[in-house]
């Protein structure tokens, strides 16, 4: 990454109670996705929430 960008591969994703997915927002480690995700799950609303991986090009979920 020499341009100066910065790359978030993380997506915190919620799905509502009539199966629609969101992303909730992008993060530059798991960890710091995973800890949104565990405090909006920890919320009390029917939502579910996890976390994504997306590959290189913005191609869906790749491996850790």
């Amino acid at each position: 990454m020499n341009d100066g960008t910065v790359t978030l591969p993380w997506l915190v994703i919620r799905q509502d109670d009539n199966g629609n997915r969101y992303r909730v927002g992008r993060y530059a480690t798991r960890a710091e996705a995973q800890k949104i995700a565990d405090s909006l799950d920890g919320s009390g609303h029917k939502q579910l929430y996890w976390v994504e991986r997306i590959g290189p090009h913005g191609a869906g979920p790749a491996d850790d």
